[in-house]
């Protein structure tokens, strides 16, 4: 089993809702066992800013896939709650990312579609306030910071987030 951090967010319709029904198919389905799951948090959308306000929230669990079958695993449940590919960052039911992955999420990939830890994590605050819950010392394999570290160095000017949903 390998050790994985998934981030989730939505923002149509009843966000929370699908982010949890997101976390229920990733459970059922044998995708993830979880053994932390952040608070919900309400997000600022990012690049493409003329749509609602995101929710977000990390999870993190142990998984028995590699990372290419995980990646198709999550594609799978976003296709079946309905995501559909519109403007780049636009509106989305559902958006399920891996975060890292491996022991400490020390392993690191970088495919065509497949980048882990994914490669804008550290400058995205809706992903790493959420993950600092959970996980504030986890190293980032490439910058050599912790989550914490890296939290710091992204200023929030454009970047609201507050929490919504306490676990």
């Amino acid at each position: 089993m390998e050790e994985v951090f998934i981030g989730i967010g939505s923002n149509v319709g009843d966000a929370i809702g699908h982010c949890e029904e997101a976390v229920r198919l990733l459970v059922e389905r044998s995708v993830i066992t979880i053994t932390a799951l952040s608070s919900w948090y309400a997000t600022e959308p990012q690049g493409y800013c003329d749509q609602n306000w995101f929710i977000n929230g990390v999870l993190r669990g142990k998984t028995e896939l590699s990372p290419r079958e995980l990646l198709k695993a999550v594609k799978s449940i976003e296709t079946d709650m309905g995501r559909v590919k519109t403007v780049r960052w636009g509106p989305r039911v559902i958006d399920i990312d891996i975060l890292f992955y491996g022991t400490d999420g020390q392993i690191c990939v970088e495919e065509n579609d497949l980048y882990i830890p994914h490669r804008m994590l550290q400058d995205r605050r809706f992903v790493l306030v959420p993950l600092c819950e959970i996980a504030p010392m986890l190293m980032h394999p490439i910058y050599n910071q912790n989550v914490k570290e890296l939290l710091r160095q992204v200023p929030p000017k454009g970047q609201k987030v507050k929490r919504v949903k306490k676990r």
